[in-house]
């Protein structure tokens, strides 16, 4: 790197910019059509918002969005003849982008100001959730910069629908599952994408469900089911969100066919409980708290059911035998099938929401009250803990500082559960829910309102589990 190049990069750091080297020449785009064709005149636009900016050598290159339209342009001021400027389009976040140079267009002679046309933000008709950024050269220098990535508000007008888009920016069309093939992740990611239909009332994205249902049904197993048991309890609790959305059946069918095959690995060793995974060397917290979810959640919603109601019951009973639920109220991670005890193992937040959620569909199937009132203590030791909550906002035990491996997803259940409890009790966790969800949004998204492993910040690059985590905490959240 020249050293002109390396003082541009130390200026351009603090901006968000990037700055790189040109770029080989890219494929001519297909124009995009939506409400509008790509290629749009900026003079018809009937909104300008200027969204991220970068400057390079003088010159300050920006991208304008009319988010009436979804459609957005580049412009660069301040600059000389030859000058450059042009857009790039990225479905996937900007970790990629096959649209590169859309508009290009130069300063031509006697001006000091250029701008491109009009390009779409998504592609609706193939269901392409976009971000577009402004990039340009000056005319006598190889470097080039680009702004950070940006869109318009289009499916993002409030920062649950917003965190919400972000999410499927990371949704794979071609597996129906999320950053390629992810599993349970997915699964979770998917719940949190139908909560949020209910919950904000926008429902462009639909079509995931019947997506990921027709891509995947044969996968593994087959019907959602594979050899580890929490897995498919995640999955069947996803397609019970699912019938709830939509009424098709055969969503509530698979969900169905998850919890059996769940309590194909109930035995009587340690008294009772579901194994982890079919190798039958486990027993703990998480598969069975969804067990009981799951098996409570279907007996509300088939005519006439005793089978599930009795599960979830029977679910219930043992786990409070096994004193996994422990003395300060929080979750231990399993059983010593040794001893049949609480093994002592690391209160991960996931446990205390999982728990929670069954625990309040199970009141709501019964009206048992000890339940509620369980997870109430549930909830408030979650909420309390300098171990969970330091300073009031939620963190993962040894949290993640990279948004991956399996652990970053376990916050979304954490408040998927309170959320739940949070309704069931009017309003017990709505300082709580809001204050995390306040200081995640400031303090730990970007500009595409991707959000990190860390609420309380700082920010560090995403993934599908940070993202769903947010999204569940912003639609639990008052």
């Amino acid at each position: 790197m020249s050293i002109v190049l390396r003082l541009a990069v130390l200026a351009l750091a603090a901006t968000g910019a990037v700055l790189v080297q040109p770029p080989t020449p890219a494929r001519a785009a297909a124009d995009i059509c939506n409400r509008y064709c790509d290629g749009r005149d900026p003079a018809l636009a009937p909104a300008d918002r200027t969204a991220v900016a970068a400057t390079l050598y003088g010159r300050r290159f920006t991208l304008h969005v009319d988010d009436t339209d979804a459609m957005a342009w580049g412009v660069v001021e301040n600059g000389s003849p030859g000058d450059e400027v042009w857009l790039d389009r990225s479905f996937d976040g900007g970790r990629t982008w096959v649209d590169s140079r859309l508009g290009a267009t130069a300063v031509p002679a006697g001006a000091r100001t250029r701008r491109t046309l009009m390009y779409n933000v998504d592609d609706w008709t193939n269901r392409g959730v976009g971000a577009l950024r402004a990039c340009g050269r000056a005319g006598d220098r190889p470097e080039l910069v680009c702004t950070a990535w940006a869109r318009s508000t289009w499916n993002a007008w409030d920062r649950r629908t917003a965190a919400a888009t972000a999410l499927m920016m990371r949704y794979d069309r071609s597996t129906g599952l999320f950053d390629g093939n992810a599993w349970w992740t997915s699964a979770n990611a998917l719940t949190a994408v139908v909560d949020n239909i209910r919950r904000s009332g926008m429902r462009s994205y639909d079509y995931a469900i019947a997506t990921t249902y027709d891509k995947q049904l044969n996968a593994r197993l087959g019907q959602f089911r594979n050899e580890y048991l929490d897995d498919t309890g995640w999955w069947g609790l996803a397609w019970v969100a699912a019938y709830d959305v939509t009424g098709n059946s055969r969503y509530l069918n698979t969900a169905r066919a998850d919890a059996d095959h769940m309590f194909a690995y109930w035995d009587t060793r340690c008294g009772g409980g579901v194994y982890w995974r079919t190798d039958r060397t486990v027993k703990n917290a998480i598969a069975n708290s969804l067990y009981i979810q799951l098996n409570a959640a279907l007996a509300q919603r088939v005519p006439g059911d005793t089978v599930y109601r009795g599960r979830a019951q029977a679910g219930w009973a043992w786990f409070q035998g096994t004193g996994m639920l422990n003395a300060s109220n929080l979750v231990n991670d399993g059983v010593n099938l040794s001893t049949c005890r609480n093994n002592g193992d690391v209160t991960w937040t996931y446990n205390q929401g999982a728990l929670i959620n069954a625990l309040v569909q199970l009141n709501r199937l019964t009206g048992d009250a000890a339940a509620l009132a369980t997870a109430r203590r549930i909830g408030d030791a979650l909420t309390s803990s300098t171990y969970l909550s330091p300073n009031g906002i939620l963190r993962e035990p040894n949290e993640s500082n990279t948004c991956a491996g399996d652990g970053v997803s376990f916050k979304g259940a954490a408040v998927r559960g309170l959320g739940a409890l949070n309704a069931a009790t009017g309003g017990a966790y709505d300082a709580y829910l809001r204050r995390n969800a306040d200081t995640a949004y400031a303090n730990d998204r970007d500009r595409l309102d991707s959000y990190g492993s860390h609420w309380a910040g700082p920010f560090v690059p995403t993934d599908h589990s940070c993202q769903h985590s947010a999204v569940d905490l912003l639609n639990a959240a008052p």
